[in-house]
């Protein structure tokens, strides 16, 4: 046993080591000899006859009881009854702790169900407020489902008034396109009848144009042969540089300045028999491409011209100014005649010289942007354009 834990030797050894002690003397002696000298102070009162007041009472009861001192069994007993005082009430005190520990879970216990009672309550509150606007929708709801249950009655009534309606129109219109059915037989009828009719009128008077035309012919190329007139003549503006500077008005041509945003009249122009168009070349090309050299500006230009030419069929002149411009080296292609302005003459006075030159009621163009040469060509009885607008339908 000596080598038990101590706890262990407590636990297990506790009834055989005090049975031992009880009926061994010996054995006694030697454990009071080891008590002595664990409490030497304790085993020196009792020997003296003195209890320590401050003594633990269990240590003093066995101390008493091994040591064995004249009075052993009363501190004994009076050890006992102490033991017994501390330990009721310690289970005194602790019953007290209990209570105090049960009274508090007990306080807290209600003031937990005071506050489930009252959020009970709030939320008996809100169910009955939710309850009471529920009631009041479902009111709504069934006032709502009354009335449109009688507008459906109603509008039921009406597609059914409506069907019938439509039963009387189908039947109404099934028999007017029966009525036009026919009549629209009988005017194709009449139409045939009357294409038949127009076709013969139209032979007769076809033939009778055709002998007309045959007829002015024949006087046109008898009245060349008689006047001796050549197969191919000059035109005006060919022959500018021999007409002297005058400002003779050509009346009937001229109009207002077509806009860069109505190409369609400009192409309606081009479009005419025997147009002249006549363009102010550097005012064109500074228009539309400033940056780069007049020789490359005029060679664009007329490129451009060459393909308006091909495409319309119309008579196209540009004038450059040749003030600055020695013998200038100009190919034209065909379809485009290329003018310079004399020495002491500007390419406004020979525009101007060209359309003067132009026979009453020919329709001439001409294309600039310049504000004089267009009041002059206007007065001369040409149509003026400007240089954007001939630019835009160059690009296109």
């Amino acid at each position: 046993m000596a080598r038990f834990e101590p706890r262990r030797r407590a636990k297990l050894a506790m009834t055989l080591l005090a049975t031992q002690i009880e009926n061994d003397a010996e054995f006694r002696d030697r454990v009071a000899d080891a008590a002595r000298a664990t409490w030497p102070e304790l085993a020196e009162a009792l020997d003296s006859g003195t209890v320590p007041a401050a003594a633990d009472p269990a240590t003093l009861a066995a101390a008493a009881y091994l040591l064995r001192p004249p009075n052993w069994p009363e501190i004994v007993e009076a050890a006992g009854a102490e033991l017994d005082r501390s330990a009721a009430a310690a289970e005194q005190s602790q019953q007290t702790r209990a209570v105090e520990t049960l009274r508090g879970k007990l306080s807290e216990a209600r003031d937990q169900a005071q506050r489930e009672v009252s959020r009970l309550r709030a939320e008996l509150r809100t169910s009955r407020t939710e309850v009471a606007d529920l009631r009041r929708k479902l009111h709504d709801a069934r006032n709502r489902a009354k009335e449109a249950e009688r507008r459906a009655t109603e509008e039921a009534d009406a597609a059914a008034a409506e069907r019938a309606a439509a039963k009387d129109s189908v039947a109404a219109a099934e028999k007017e396109l029966r009525r036009m059915r026919v009549e629209l037989a009988e005017a194709r009828e009449r139409a045939e009848t009357a294409k038949r009719t127009t076709r013969e009128g139209r032979n007769a008077a076809d033939a009778r144009v055709r002998v007309l035309l045959d007829a002015l012919n024949d006087l046109a190329q008898g009245l060349r042969r008689e006047l001796a007139l050549p197969t191919s003549i000059d035109r005006p503006a060919d022959t500018v540089s021999a007409v002297a500077p005058e400002s003779r008005g050509i009346g009937g041509r001229a109009g207002r300045t077509l806009s860069e945003q109505d190409p369609a009249q400009f192409d309606q122009l081009l479009a005419l028999p025997m147009v002249h168009l006549v363009v102010d070349g550097y005012n064109v090309t500074k228009t539309g491409y400033p940056e780069v050299p007049l020789a490359d500006q005029r060679r664009r230009l007329i490129a451009g011209l060459a393909g308006l030419t091909s495409r319309t069929g119309a008579e196209v002149t540009v004038v450059f100014d040749g003030a600055d411009v020695d013998a200038p080296a100009v190919h034209a292609p065909r379809g485009v005649r290329v003018r310079f302005s004399a020495p002491g003459e500007t390419a406004d006075e020979l525009i101007v010289r060209l359309v003067s030159a132009e026979p009453p009621g020919r329709p001439v163009v001409v294309v600039t942007s310049d504000q004089e040469i267009v009041d002059a060509v206007r007065r001369a009885g040409a149509r003026p354009a400007s240089s954007r607008l001939l630019l835009s339908r160059l690009r296109a």
